[in-house]
């Protein structure tokens, strides 16, 4: 069993060679040093009680599974950012799932023109921008479900409110977003 110390002196020993790791896969400072104090969170929570011959180890599963849940949030994120502005609203359908629409589309299949990447780094901006506008409960439930990934149910508990009414906050939310979009003119 490591000790608090063992663990400790561990951290300090890998932490730099752990963010050049980081930093090399996914070419981001901040998300580099997330994915590393993320990666030393888990450890420490979830594995510090291990022997300290363990700690190596574990810490590069721990480090590469948070850099592979990094690229699937980037990947979900950039699907549903490189077409929400073509996302014409779902009506007032209470049952309407924005993730539904991206499905079997494998946007590492398609190939981008300086244009289209533009494009979609403008139509990012608008959204953070506009997301800040958004309805507290609207903002909450669009936030977990689309950039936390967060299932109905999941994001239900976690909110306090059925799962109907968090299909409802995300609809009003996609719906105002895609309202800005065509508002600001990126739509195509």
């Amino acid at each position: 069993m490591a000790t608090e110390q063992e663990l400790s002196d561990f951290l300090k020993n890998v932490e730099k060679r752990a963010f050049k790791r980081s930093l090399y896969h996914v070419r981001n400072e901040e998300a580099a040093l997330d994915i590393v104090q993320d990666s030393m969170m888990k450890l420490a929570e979830h594995y510090g009680d291990k022997p300290a011959g363990e700690l190596p180890m574990l810490f590069q599963r721990i480090l590469s599974n948070c850099t592979l849940d990094w690229f699937r949030r980037q990947k979900t994120r950039n699907a549903l950012f490189s077409s929400l502005s073509d996302f014409d609203g779902a009506g007032d359908e209470g049952d309407f799932d924005l993730l539904e629409t991206f499905r079997g589309a494998d946007p590492s299949e398609q190939t981008e023109s300086a244009e289209d990447t533009t494009r979609r780094a403008q139509v990012l901006r608008a959204i953070e921008s506009e997301i800040q506008d958004l309805p507290a409960r609207q903002r909450e439930a669009f936030l977990m479900r689309y950039w936390e990934e967060m299932d109905v149910a999941e994001t239900a508990a976690a909110m306090g409110c059925s799962e109907g009414s968090v299909k409802t906050h995300c609809s009003r939310a996609v719906q105002a977003l895609a309202r800005a979009l065509k508002a600001k003119g990126l739509q195509p």
